[in-house]
């Protein structure tokens, strides 16, 4: 088996980069960056330790749940989750991020580079409260790097397409598989834990 050390041993394993690919890179968002950010109800985020720990994690919400501050800031809202904070904890340390916007439907998806800070501001909080509930915190996102990436994956993997969709009764539930791994006395029903998610999505 060869290793690759070295970019030049990279690069003579792979065709050159378009100039499309290349060009594509943008330093802000423009109007189709906002409207597919307008659209899009899940992103994964991205962030690293400044040990070099990685995590990527789901956000979602309603279509736009991301906030638009101006062609370079985006404000992420942190809904109820399980408070281990691995993300704001690396971002503490190294503020830089990564996002991947999707829309259900479309095979593209929107990239986003760029630094990230925890805010609580009282005010900021309160523009995405749900129903009077805030979130704990918002990301504030200024945005170094932005461009669209093409539906290969998408096309590749079928991950919209319903013929393709896998019935959940093919895994065990979560509950289940946490007994298994964790060493729990008795696993959480799916039912019981979806009824408990309903109750903390906000």
């Amino acid at each position: 088996m060869s290793r690759i050390e070295t970019l030049d041993q990279l690069r003579t394993h792979y065709k050159p980069v378009s100039s499309r690919a290349a060009q594509k890179v943008l330093a802000r968002l423009d109007r189709h960056c906002m409207s597919f950010i307008g659209l899009s109800p899940f992103v994964m985020l991205a962030t690293s330790s400044a040990a070099g720990a990685l995590d990527v994690t789901p956000r979602g919400d309603h279509p736009g749940f991301v906030g638009i501050e101006d062609d370079t800031t985006l404000l992420l809202p942190d809904r109820p989750g399980n408070n281990r904070l691995d993300s704001l904890s690396n971002i503490l340390e190294h503020p830089g991020v990564g996002l991947i916007f999707l829309i259900p439907g479309v095979d593209e998806t929107l990239r986003v580079n760029g630094t990230a800070e925890i805010r609580v501001d009282a005010d900021l909080r309160a523009r995405f409260a749900v129903g009077g509930k805030l979130p704990t915190s918002v990301l504030r996102i200024t945005v170094r790097e932005a461009y669209l990436h093409c539906a290969k994956a998408f096309m590749r993997s079928g991950l919209w397409n319903p013929d393709v969709q896998v019935e959940r009764s093919v895994l065990p539930t979560l509950g289940e598989m946490l007994r298994d791994q964790i060493g729990l006395a008795e696993a959480e029903s799916q039912e019981a834990m979806l009824a408990r998610f309903k109750e903390a999505m906000y």
